[in-house]
């Protein structure tokens, strides 16, 4: 598990205010506010030239890994889901990085420019969970937080049961966290008679690959039906196949979203097909069946989970408002809930600033004790 080029860079000259403006708030603590003043005379630098976006490969158990780095301290790993790449995380990676951590993000296994197998076998939540570690070891991280949104999260969860060691805190987006019980997630909805109409199901049919596939018009359906754009009547749907999430968008960029993001998206996916994200939804019950040994396995370490009012997955997890204390018996690390009234799915992009506060202050309350600030 080893980086394909050398992990251990030193700080660069754009990221040097980074590091002195903790040590200038302390000097002016001391020496009065006047000690600054000659500093503001200069141009200040953007975030862009501050705490530049590094990009690289790494090579995890034999396998390419693409991810994405910004600012220096302590780690935060960031887990998309699907259909996303690493820079879904764009915006919070810079709030992190500005508010002195060393944000990383992947393209995860079957995405983007990473290691994408076309076996479902290869796709196990197992496997998923060792390349997460992988990435740590690649980096000469020893330990972590965890943030994933979707199949993300679900990812972040089953590392942060498997590895506490290796990922001390957890932040889930839009999915919330419960022990391995005695059937399955899709036996559990099959049971309650819907097993033709929930949609992961349709997610696993054989022309799912092919309908996915014109990303220009896919990319812009999931984005927009899955937030909370469309009115809650019309959105998408967990249960109702006439409001599936690739029904044609009447915007082609939401006004919430990222338009370089969603170029960037549509162009990825137009080379690289679904394939590789679509396999997540076949690998979960091959997951379930092999991991008996995690049942009722929980998460102690400290979490913050955040989701959309409007999200369609609400219907499932949410019939009614979550609440910190009905959560908290299953979920004993979980420390807040965060409800965004005007989010649905894709909440680190349409309530982006909101997202990064909650996340700040989180990672902050983690950090107030600790005194290893030092750059990994």
């Amino acid at each position: 598990m080893t980086p394909m080029n050398d992990p251990s860079l030193p700080v660069s000259a754009e990221e040097m205010p980074s590091m002195t403006r903790r040590s200038m708030l302390a000097m002016s603590a001391l020496l009065g506010t006047a000690t600054l003043a000659p500093l503001t005379l200069a141009s200040p630098a953007s975030a862009a030239e501050r705490f530049p976006v590094r990009t690289r490969k790494l090579t995890i158990n034999g396998a390419p890994f693409r991810i994405i780095e910004q600012g220096r301290g302590p780690a935060v790993l960031f887990v998309h889901g699907f259909p996303d790449l690493a820079e879904t995380w764009r915006s919070q990676m810079r709030a992190v990085a500005e508010a002195g951590y060393h944000a990383i993000a992947l393209d995860m296994r079957g995405y983007g420019d990473s290691h994408a197998p076309r076996e479902i076998a290869q796709y196990n939540g197992l496997l998923i969970v060792g390349d997460l570690v992988g990435v740590l070891d690649a980096l000469a991280i020893p330990s972590a937080t965890i943030v994933g949104h979707d199949w993300g999260a679900d990812s972040a969860q089953r590392a942060a049961v498997m590895r506490p060691d290796r990922f001390h805190s957890l932040v889930s987006l839009s999915i919330p966290f419960a022990p391995r019980g005695d059937i399955s997630g899709f036996d559990q909805i099959r049971a309650a008679g819907l097993g033709d109409r929930y949609y992961v199901f349709d997610m696993m049919k054989p022309d799912a690959e092919a309908r996915f596939a014109p990303a220009a018009q896919t990319i812009p359906s999931i984005y927009y039906w899955l937030s909370a754009s469309p009115s809650p009547d019309s959105g998408w749907s967990v249960d109702d196949p006439a409001r599936h999430m690739l029904r044609p968008s009447p915007v082609t960029v939401p006004d919430w979203a990222d338009k370089a993001y969603v170029r960037q998206a549509i162009a990825t996916f137009q080379r690289t097909g679904f394939r590789g994200g679509l396999n997540y939804y076949h690998a979960a019950q091959p997951t379930f069946d092999m991991t008996p040994g995690l049942k009722g396995q929980t998460i102690w370490q400290p979490s913050l989970y955040l989701y959309g009012a409007r999200d369609g997955l609400n219907a499932t997890f949410h019939p009614t408002p979550a609440r910190l204390d009905q959560m908290q018996p299953l979920w004993p690390g979980l420390t807040k809930v965060v409800r965004f009234e005007n989010s649905g799915h894709w909440v680190q992009h349409e309530v982006a600033d909101r997202v990064n506060a909650e996340l700040v202050s989180f990672l902050n309350g983690l950090n107030a004790n600790s005194t290893d600030r030092k750059a990994r």
